[in-house]
């Protein structure tokens, strides 16, 4: 079967495009940085249903720590693996961002309100857990997992 010019073309641009519209959203498969030691510690796997984002651990990037469970969450994360848990939710855009979510930190099991912003380059993220105003929390940048 013979390609003409115009075939690749547009199979080229379609590609193009589609990566570009991955890079544009924040679903996707992210690499957790640990804000305070900088080393990676997990990947989470970030989805949409009807305009709302959520994130689930898919692997915990240590493998001493890959059945380690949330001991100190409470109501149905209580004593719940934390591959496979849902640590952040109910984000939802805003302009550049995603607001109006939760973020919960497994090692602590406190549950914090939450946004995150996809940067410029599209493979980062920075993710922000608060309390009250957003001046009082921690932030993480993930990286975009290329797969």
């Amino acid at each position: 079967m013979l390609l003409n010019k115009s075939t690749i073309t547009i199979g080229l641009f379609s590609a193009v495009l589609s990566c570009m519209a991955s890079a544009s959203s924040p679903e996707g498969v992210w690499k957790t940085i640990d804000d305070a030691t900088g080393e990676a510690k997990s990947y989470v796997t970030i989805t949409a249903d009807n305009g709302t984002f959520s994130g689930t651990v898919s692997k915990i990037l240590d493998p001493a720590k890959e059945d380690s469970i949330c001991s100190k969450c409470k109501g149905e994360r209580k004593d719940q693996k934390i591959v496979g848990m849902t640590i952040l939710w109910g984000m939802k855009q805003q302009g550049d961002k995603y607001d109006d979510g939760n973020v919960i930190d497994p090692e602590s099991g406190k549950i914090y309100s939450g946004h995150m912003k996809l940067l410029a380059d599209g493979n980062t993220l920075e993710v922000r857990g608060y309390i009250g105003f957003s001046l009082i929390g921690r932030s993480q940048t993930w990286e975009r997992v290329q797969q």
